[in-house]
This record gives structure tokens, sequence and C-alpha cells, in this order.
């Protein structure tokens, strides 16, 4: 709470110098830090007793002193040094460039059914096997190494693991190596702090998972969408735009796109690495959610395919095990991971060594195989829930995709409705969801929305589903559009 000035009406100083003594004693003496803010002239003088005039005039004495400084519609605050009287630092200059991005689109809420998160149920973890991990890695030989400095690279025997696995599904090239990273968010700021310089082009698919783009546009690179469609994005929009933009980096997610859980066909894979290979630009494959296929046979990753050594594979444990852990990994030609481990270091040293022994303890035994079978079981029952429930509940004009795995389906709304201006709305009746705008790179689709179904029983799906069918049905409604007449159709 603010202190009370003490103003003695009776004495021969005047009021407002009164206040302004006090209040500069309070900064110059440290009581008021630098950037605390002071009460509005309103408030203050409804604290005092005073006229508003009098408490402006005293700090207009302070701001003219540089002891405060007021923000039109933020208030007053002091910027004066603790015991110097001197300015401090301005914040608000110092942050403010043309670097710096739009806040992302967050919508805090308390909704029963959050179709919000693309995140793995947690009432999946097999919490006791998980505790057995922990005590089996601590008990170990290595228990001293692992609570120690260790290599940026990462835990010795996790790397050894993953170096086994690659070379076994294909994806690990003689002239490759492995970096253990803080999940693949931080694979792709690696990669951007590497390889990437202001004014660099890097196409991405439209709409994207967020991370991806503020990561990239982070270096100052220029972001270019390719437009996803039934299969991800075409190989021939990227083809053209790789000739006219001439671009650095294409970041493609394959299986099961974050946000429209498209995958791109086995043609469309060789015919982008052709064609990339072809521009010089480096391809990089962003993995999270392949190991999450409820239905059909895998399709190769483009890093399996590709012999060029063009492509740099991100993968991690996040989607199938446990996302708070932050482990995942870069698979790339051994001359870029040296120069993406010297980032590391520079970045966070390294990886926990601790949540990294952990997974390898939880690999080893079997208990990892066990979890993924039974979150694929249970990913496949919450897809197939949302499938039926979009189909019979959501308005005439809907379409949506019909992913085959994954965590997420995107949604296309009849216009002229606007997800974003139906959200609250959504909210109310205690749904929430990310609408497309979040996800734009520059295609405005303001009927899009993302469905995230993975971490929510099929129950709750559905109920949920059925009470975004009434919001938007309603609207549609209000506005004198028909209503449904028949099953939304799938985006195929």
């Amino acid at each position: 709470m603010f202190p009370r000035p003490q103003i003695d009406s009776a004495s021969e100083v005047p009021l407002y110098r009164q206040l302004y003594i006090q209040l500069k004693d309070w900064i110059e003496s440290g009581r008021l830090s630098s950037g605390e803010r002071l009460p509005s002239t309103r408030g203050m003088a409804g604290l005092l007793g005073l006229n508003r005039a009098t408490v402006s005039a005293a700090y207009s004495l302070l701001e003219a002193e540089e002891l405060i400084q007021g923000h039109v519609g933020r208030g007053s605050f002091v910027i004066g040094d603790a015991g110097t009287g001197r300015p401090g630092l301005d914040w608000d200059q110092v942050l403010d460039g043309p670097e710096r991005l739009p806040a992302p689109l967050t919508h805090a809420s308390e909704a029963a059914i959050s179709f919000a998160t693309s995140s793995p149920c947690a009432d999946l973890f097999p919490l006791e096997e998980f505790r057995a991990a922990c005590g089996e890695a601590l008990a170990g030989p290595r228990a001293a190494a692992i609570l120690q400095l260790g290599s940026p690279s990462g835990y010795p025997p996790l790397r050894e693991y993953l170096l086994a696995r690659g070379a076994q599904d294909g994806t690990l090239h003689p002239q490759d190596e492995i970096l253990i990273t803080n999940g693949c968010q931080q694979g792709l700021d690696l990669v951007g702090r590497v390889l990437l310089r202001p004014g660099d082009v890097v196409l991405v698919e439209d709409p994207i998972y967020p991370g991806v783009k503020h990561s990239m546009a982070r270096t100052g690179a220029r972001l270019v969408g390719i437009p996803v469609g039934p299969n991800g994005a075409g190989p021939d929009v990227l083809g053209r735009a790789l000739v006219r933009e001439k671009p650095r980096l294409v970041v493609i997610t394959p299986n099961f796109h974050n946000p429209t859980g498209t995958t791109l066909p086995a043609d469309a894979r060789e015919a982008i690495l052709e064609r990339t290979r072809e521009a010089g630009a480096v391809l990089v494959e962003n993995d999270s959610y392949g190991e999450l296929r409820y239905q059909g046979e895998a399709l190769p990753p483009l890093k399996q395919l590709d012999r060029s050594g063009s492509t740099v594979l991100l993968r991690s444990f996040s989607k199938v095990a446990f996302p708070g852990l932050r482990v995942g990994w870069i698979t790339a030609p051994s001359a870029l991971i040296a120069l993406l481990t010297e980032a590391k270091q520079l970045v966070d040293l390294h990886t926990d060594h601790l949540s990294q022994a952990v997974l390898l303890q939880f690999a080893e035994s079997g208990r990892l195989a066990e979890h993924q079978a039974r979150v694929l079981a249970a990913g496949a029952d919450c897809l197939a829930a949302a499938l039926e429930s979009c189909e019979r509940c959501l308005p005439a004009g809907t379409r949506f995709t019909r992913p085959r795995g994954g965590m997420n389906l995107w949604v296309r709304l009849p216009a002229p409705l606007d997800s974003l201006d139906l959200l609250s709305r959504a909210e109310r009746e205690g749904v929430t969801y990310l609408p497309g705008r979040y996800f734009e790179v520059a295609r405005r689709e303001p009927g899009g929305l993302r469905l995230s179904f993975a971490g929510l029983p099929p129950e709750k799906i559905r109920r949920g589903v059925a009470v975004l069918g009434k919001v938007f049905s309603s609207e549609l409604e209000r506005l004198g559009a028909p209503r449904r007449a028949e099953p939304a159709p799938a985006m195929v």
C-alpha cells in the first residue's frame, strides 16, 4: 500500500510544496523505489483531502526535477535512483524497437473444457513408473555425474541411445551428429541463431505453430507463408516460392502439422526434398508429432529420405512422454551440430542431466514403449470423438480436417463467422479454443480455429464441441445465415 504523506494545513508552507517535499525525500531516500507507481492525482487528492490541482502542482515539480515521469493512461512513476535524485533507466525506450513482436494472443480462461493446449493428457502419466525410473537413475553409478555440470551436447548415455535409434530408423547418416536440447522449441531457436541473419528469408507453413513463427522472426528474418492445403504445404507452391524468394531456411512439419493436423504424402516429401536441394536452402523438419500416429502406416521422415545432407531434424519426448521435462534433440550434419552446440553452451550450458537420465531409464526399462502404447490408444479414442462431434454438432458450411494422428484438427467456420469474435461467448459457456489469428503468417482466415483434443477425455470432447456448435449456430441464426441441414464436411 502506498504510504500516506503527512500534510499540515496550519503550516505556512503551501500544501503542494509540502506534498512535493515529502515525495522528493521518499524518492531520494529510497523509500519509493525506481519504477514504483504513484497514486493518480484524483487518488492522492482523495487520500489527503486535497484539491486535484494541488496534487498536480506537486507532481509537476517532481517531474521537472526528473524524479517522476507521467504516462498518459498509465499514471506517474518514480524514475529517480534512490539516494541520488538522478533519473533511472527509461525501460519504455530501451524495450521499444522495430524488432519487437506483437504479444502472442493468449486467453487466460478458467473454462471447464479447454481445446487450447496441444499437450498430452496428464491423467495418462504413469506416475509410479516415473518415480521408479527416477529412483533407479539416482541409485545408479552415474548419480554424481548426473548432478554435476556436463557436456553441452547432452547426457552421454542418452546421446548414445539416440544415435543408435537414429541409425536404426534411418534418420542418422554417416555425416550426422546429435545435440540434445530443451525440447523442439529450443532446437528452432538455436537453428535460427546460427543460420539466420537479419533480412534472410524463411519459408514456413501458413497457418503455423506460433513457436516457429516467433522464433524465426526474432532473428530479423522475413517470413514467407506457404498455404497449407488438405495434404499440407504443396510442393508446387513451395517450389515457386523457393525460386522467387531464395530463402535461407524452409521449415516443414510433415506429420500431423500444428495447427491443421495434415500430413504430407510420400510423393510430396520427395518433391519438397528435391526442390529444396536445388534451391540450396536448408530444410528444417519439425517432427514433434510423428510418433503419434493412430491410423495407417507411418511415412518416412524427410531426414530419412534425404541423402544430400540438407535436412535438419527436430524431435522431442514432449508429446509421447512428459512435456515438463523439456528434452528434445537435433539430428544434423556434424559441422552444423558443432556450431549449434557452441550456441547452446552460451544459452544454458546444457539441458538438465537429471531429466535426460530419467528419460533414458524410462526408455531402456521398457516403460516408455508401454506408456506410448497407452497414449496411442487414448489418442485414437480422442480423435474419433472429436471427428464424430464435429460432424454432428458444427453448423452447415463448416469444414474441418481429418488427421490420422497428432493432437490437433483445424476448423473453418462458414462466413461471416469470426472465431476470435466468438471466443468470449464460448468461454462464457465454459469452453475455450485458439482462433486462427494466433497461427496466421500472411493469409487471413477469420473463421479458422484449432481444436486440440489429446488432452481431454472423449466425453469432455463431445460436450465441448456440442457447446461450440450451439454458439456458432446461434450466431449464424442471428446473422440470418442458413441453419445446419446436413453434417459438416471434412477437409480431406
